[in-house]
């Protein structure tokens, strides 16, 4: 299984939030930290904002910080909202569907890789706060 690139960039910006603590942060100091595109981010950027993960702070001094503590964001339901799916194959034209066993199985892995995301949260992700906050924050300042 491989999350999408909107996934990917999701937990990226959670991350590096989360290192930052309280203080806000820009889309363009997430994108240079993590070297991709801000107008990449900025959708994914928007979406957690609405969604509450985020809260983005409008004005001159703005920027954005976690919409809730790290550890109450549940990375299990982080997923679920990124990802659109989790169909890992096509049966729409197959012509054994009718018979075939091969999707309930891949439901019930799908279903196992959710519960063990649904064990951890952001704060999981940032055990390792310090050596994070140096790398991604180098450049700060």
């Amino acid at each position: 299984m491989r999350f999408t690139r909107y996934t990917d960039y999701a937990i990226r910006v959670l991350v590096h939030l989360g290192v930052n603590g309280d203080g806000l942060c820009s889309i363009a100091e997430i994108a240079r930290a993590y070297d991709i595109s801000e107008n990449h981010l900025m959708k994914v950027v928007q979406d957690l904002a609405a969604s509450g993960f985020i809260e983005a702070v409008r004005g001159r001094k703005g920027g954005l910080r976690l919409g809730r503590p790290a550890k109450d964001i549940n990375l299990g339901a982080l997923i679920r909202h990124t990802e659109c799916g989790f169909d890992l194959v096509d049966c729409g034209s197959c012509a054994i569907r009718s018979a075939c066993t091969l999707p309930s199985i891949l439901a019930e892995a799908v279903r196992a890789f959710l519960s063990v995301l649904d064990r951890y949260t952001l704060a999981d992700l940032l055990k390792h706060r310090n050596p994070l906050r140096a790398i991604l924050l180098s450049d700060a300042a």
